[in-house]
């Protein structure tokens, strides 16, 4: 069989699990075939069908993610190695960090909590090269793919990255303060309907947060303050409906926040600042 009918059969199939069923045929075969999928599809739609295709569409169809699959994800315009240790980046979360960038001065140092991929943190490191930052994350399986992270996209001499958990006393010891801190931590309720995609492969550790989804936010946002600088700004990435609980959390720990919504017009991040007195600017 030509890759071309393949990948109209692949399709047919996939559109049981997806909604991006030709997207994923092509990305599958391409993976399959060892090109980038424009090359494919420029160049290789006669060429026969590689023996691996057929496993790779089996596995997505018993929902595996397709970044696990091919073992790679594009973020903010670059790509990025995932695996199964780690959470898979999505594109709501580059809101978060063009949060970030419109908060960062020269040479910033910035701390990326439950870095995972590192996506976040050596995104920023990227598009600011006068900018150092550390990664922590509980997860010792995560720190090697946000190694390969940072050195794939050129900046693991900026990136310094450490096994430690929030939730752990003495876990800041060390670590000195911070002009702009990152997280997209755990936010997902204990109850919550998931896609059995996100449910059955990615890492429970990174998803879930207690019965409200708010329990690492109600344990980072009080240690915040030791961790920035006098006029540091922490970025953390929210629920869509959790805007007014974590804003509520924050300003109790006497910190103004400021919310910035997604490309569909939904909360994304919420952005804190300390020493300003308490209160909430809707953004």
């Amino acid at each position: 069989m030509k890759i071309a009918s393949a990948l109209r059969g692949a399709t047919q199939r996939l559109g049981e699990v997806s909604d991006t069923a030709r997207l994923d045929a092509e990305y599958l075969m391409a993976h399959a075939v060892g090109v980038t999928r424009s090359d494919l599809l420029l160049n290789h739609q006669g060429d026969a069908v590689p023996g691996e295709f057929a496993d790779l569409v089996a596995r997505r169809l018993h929902h595996e993610p397709l970044a696990y699959i091919t073992g790679g994800q594009e973020f903010f315009g670059r790509g990025f190695i995932v695996t199964p240790d780690v959470l898979i980046p999505r594109s709501d979360s580059e809101q978060v960090v063009e949060a970030a960038l419109a908060e960062m001065g020269e040479g910033a140092r910035v701390l990326d909590l439950g870095t995972g991929s590192g996506a976040l943190l050596v995104t920023l490191l990227a598009e600011h090269p006068d900018a150092t930052g550390t990664g922590i994350d509980a997860s010792l399986a995560a720190l090697p793919v946000a190694a390969a992270n940072a050195a794939r996209n050129g900046v693991a001499d900026r990136a310094c990255l450490l096994k430690a958990d929030w939730r752990e006393p003495g876990w800041t010891d060390d670590l000195g303060q911070f002009d702009l801190v990152i997280a997209n931590p755990p936010y997902v309720e204990d109850n919550a309907a998931l896609d059995a995609s996100v449910r059955k492969f990615e890492p429970r550790a990174a998803l879930y947060s207690g019965p409200e989804g708010l329990d690492d936010y109600r344990a980072i946002i009080p240690q915040l303050s030791s961790l920035l600088s006098s006029d540091g700004v922490a970025v953390l990435e929210i629920g869509y409906r959790q805007a007014d609980a974590v804003g509520t959390i924050a300003e109790e720990n006497g910190f103004e926040s400021r919310l910035r919504h997604d490309l569909a017009d939904r909360p994304r991040a919420l952005i804190l600042r300390k020493g300003v007195g308490k209160g909430r600017i809707r953004g």
